[in-house]
């Protein structure tokens, strides 16, 4: 959430950086409305407490001389519940406005390219070149069902669409990867936690996802918990409410969870395999961090989630998402987006990006320094989405025979070389 103060002090620059975001965002005007009404009663409030101290004054001064003052009492408690009225408007403005601000997204930061949708981002680096096979590569789904090792029917049946049964060597395949996330990222300055897959609705208001992605949220019936569509949200809110100690910082956090989406946007887009899933698995990884040094974590927190594409020798590339094509609560992120043979194209399998004081101040994170309190930075970012490892792995190191090489990575998690 954006700071109230900041803009109603800068509000034409603030909805002059809005605007090049994807959405119509013409509401955020309202707050320039209540702003003004807001300022009014302050006035009157103020000149209101002015003349009732002067009353007050006068009342005394005539108790004192034992004169009679029956009326300017009488004046000064109308006054007084004026007051108590304008006060009362006062604080539903403040909510209205607050209510606003929940629905407004973060405003991007200087660096970030401006454009409308994903052909506008920049591409900043690559690892290896796409796949090339001299035979005709095939999809992941089919290859999974072919080596009997992913069963959409079988999901079907218990679930329903865009559910997942992985058998054999498959669950041990996305088990594995899963490993070699957590092995690594904790190797590497992170802590891991195992969190609760279901979050409260303040946690969910917390990290940003509500209350405008509610929709595509489960909630859970009769009760306050969602299914979390992200460790992003227990990992930021473990120290919800907190001040943190300077020294302490930056924190990294990891997670292994399954996440939960309804996906109510994406009907019709990569709705077959490992892609697009109403659950799925995922590493996460979360940083707490001071404002100084949140952009330089940043880019340590996307080479941290490379490292595992290079690990296992998949192609892939990052871009720097342009103002249309971020998520509402990021002031910059770079995606990581894997090579699929079958698509013949990127596939995001990581967005990596910096929260700014976006998230610590809806969820309350602070840090002492010089014994003043200020807002943490937050980011997050996926250190990977496990299903969609294994979809690429599927693909890329696919063999003319039907068989799947292990990743030389993965070999010692599997105990085998090769799927068959």
């Amino acid at each position: 959430m954006l700071d109230l103060k900041r803009v109603c002090d800068n509000f034409d620059e603030i909805k002059t950086a809005i605007s090049k975001r994807a959405g119509n965002y013409s509401f955020l005007d309202i707050i320039k409305e209540l702003n003004l009404k807001r300022r009014e009663i302050i006035t009157t409030v103020e000149n209101l407490k002015a003349q009732k101290n002067i009353m007050s004054e006068k009342i005394a001064a005539l108790k004192k001389n034992k004169q009679p003052c029956d009326d300017l009492i009488l004046a000064n408690k109308d006054e007084s519940e004026k007051i108590k009225k304008l006060d009362d408007e006062l604080s539903v403005i403040l909510d209205q406005m607050n209510g606003i601000l929940y629905n407004i997204p973060n405003i991007p930061h200087s660096s970030v390219p401006v454009g409308k949708s994903d052909a506008d981002n920049k591409v900043v680096r690559h690892f290896l070149k796409p796949t090339k096979f001299n035979f005709e590569p095939k999809a992941h789904w089919d290859i999974g069902e072919n080596l009997k090792i992913l069963d959409f029917a079988a999901a079907a049946k218990i679930s329903g669409a865009r559910f997942t049964v992985y058998k054999g060597l498959g669950a041990k395949l996305e088990r594995a990867v899963i490993n070699l996330m957590l092995d690594t990222h904790t190797k590497n300055g992170y802590t891991e936690v195992f969190p609760p897959f279901m979050v409260n609705r303040d946690s969910m208001v917390g990290t940003g996802q509500l209350p405008k992605f509610e929709e595509d949220m489960f909630a859970v019936k009769n009760t306050n918990y969602y299914l979390s569509p992200t460790a992003e949200v227990q990992l930021t809110n473990l120290n919800r409410n907190e001040i943190l100690d300077e020294k302490a910082l930056p924190i990294n956090y990891c997670a292994y969870t399954a996440c939960f989406r309804a996906e109510a946007g994406a009907a019709g887009r990569d709705t077959r395999g490992l892609i697009r899933q109403h659950q799925f698995n995922k590493v996460e990884l979360v940083k707490f961090t001071t404002p100084e040094i949140s952009y330089e974590e940043l880019e340590k927190l996307t080479f941290d989630a490379e490292r595992i594409l290079k690990l296992l020798k998949l192609p892939y590339r990052v871009s720097l998402l342009c103002t249309g094509d971020m998520g509402f609560g990021s002031s910059k992120t770079y995606d990581i987006e894997v090579y699929m043979p079958s698509y013949n194209r990127y596939v995001e399998i990581s967005s990596c990006s910096n929260y700014e004081d976006f998230q610590a101040r809806r969820a309350n994170i602070k840090f002492k320094r010089d014994g003043k309190n200020f807002l943490v930075h937050t980011l997050n970012g996926s250190g990977l989405a496990a299903g969609r490892t294994v979809a690429a792995i599927l693909e890329n190191y696919q063999n003319a025979d039907g068989s799947v090489t292990v990743p030389e990575a993965l070999v010692k998690y599997m105990d085998c070389s090769i799927i068959k």
